[in-house]
């Protein structure tokens, strides 16, 4: 297979762009309230799924509103690893 230099310019330009517009997106969503999201929110965040999604929502609901984000380690499955993943994606806010 024989790359002209002219197809690996333009597959170089390709690539930048890409990683511009998506890091531009990142910067551009909102975090996530834990304190009033929905499930489907919540299962947005990277390593939450549907259950620990239903599991924030029942922790919530069953002992108040989270006071920070590493209050999120009361939820049976989400430990430090998780909450550090998630940090600058979550917010908590009354």
């Amino acid at each position: 297979m024989k790359l002209s230099l002219k197809g690996l310019f333009a597959a170089l330009l390709f690539s930048v762009g890409i990683g511009v517009a998506s890091s531009g997106l990142a910067q551009d969503i909102a975090p996530i309230n834990v304190n009033s999201a929905d499930p489907e929110l919540l299962d947005e965040l990277p390593g939450i799924g549907p259950s620990r999604a239903a599991a924030i929502i029942e922790e919530r609901e069953a002992n108040g509103d989270f006071e920070n984000i590493d209050d999120l380690t009361r939820v049976s499955g989400i430990g430090p690893a998780t909450v550090d993943r998630i940090r600058d994606q979550v917010a908590v806010e009354d």
